[in-house]
């Protein structure tokens, strides 16, 4: 990529988040289920069986840009994280802001400063890397 802008920085966060919901259930291990499997009726099967939705395990290449997604976080403190993660799970604006305690006018210009702090962030690390960035003008 040449240079990051908010957008490309919001559609890496969604995408990572979708892979993390992809991921396998974390359980305990070492518990298991002693008792038989009960025998139901036609009507106990038809009210109670829902099909369990099929999720196709993320593949690692996807696995490792939602793990550089989460490197990014770090940039950004507690109360900014949560509001980007819920925003890329597709959030409402309305819930957002009521369980940050703002207004939905400022939960959305909060977004929008910590999801372009998060590509500054990159711009210049990728300036750093390249060999003309804050870093190689000022050696100090």
């Amino acid at each position: 990529m040449s240079e990051w802008s908010s957008h490309d920085v919001a559609q890496r966060i969604h995408e990572a988040t979708q892979t993390a919901h992809r991921l396998p259930p974390v359980r305990v291990q070492g518990y298991f289920n002693l008792w038989p499997v009960m025998a139901r009726s036609e009507f106990e099967r038809f009210a109670n069986d829902d099909p369990q939705p099929i999720r196709f395990p993320p593949s690692p290449l996807e696995i490792d840009r939602m793990m550089e997604v989460m490197r990014w976080m770090v940039w950004l403190d507690v109360d900014d994280r949560k509001l980007v993660w819920m925003r890329a799970d597709r959030y409402r604006w309305e819930e957002i802001a009521r369980r940050s305690g703002c207004s939905t006018r400022t939960a959305q210009r909060r977004w929008n400063d910590a999801v372009g702090r998060v590509a500054v962030h990159l711009n210049m690390r990728q300036g750093e890397i390249a060999g003309f960035g804050v870093n190689a003008r000022n050696p100090a």
